[in-house]
């Protein structure tokens, strides 16, 4: 996720749950979600679709492209598979585990990132 920053991936992050959800994305879904103004939702959709990870409409809804699901799916994959770790083998509390999780999933390196996967994927 080397071209993405932090927040383009919890943007990209948001867009994937929110459509997994409600089947449609909305600036104003993923403003409350985040917990950002809309203004900012703005700005990182305009950026995320000039990178080609979304569709956005000056007016409407978002929608995510293959590219950036693949990317989002990632970063989801990353965050599941550390919230599991932090809970089910280091014993933190899901509260901290889910806060902890969301930070660590952007600095990890891929070679960490297939490793824990795959650790994860073993200990199920």
């Amino acid at each position: 996720m080397s071209d993405l920053h932090k927040s383009g991936e919890d943007y990209l992050e948001a867009v994937l749950f929110i459509e997994e959800q409600k089947g449609r994305v909305k600036s104003v879904d993923i403003a409350k979600y985040l917990g950002v103004s809309k203004p900012s939702v703005n700005k990182a959709l305009t950026i995320l679709q000039e990178m080609g990870y979304v569709s956005k409409p000056n007016y409407g809804e978002v929608t995510i492209t293959e590219e950036g699901r693949s990317k989002a799916k990632a970063v989801a994959a990353k965050h599941v598979a550390l919230t599991k770790l932090l809970i089910d083998v280091l014993g933190v509390s899901p509260e901290t585990a889910e806060r902890d999780a969301c930070k660590i999933e952007h600095d990890i390196s891929q070679e960490t990132s297939e490793k824990l996967l795959a650790y994860v994927e073993k200990i199920k």
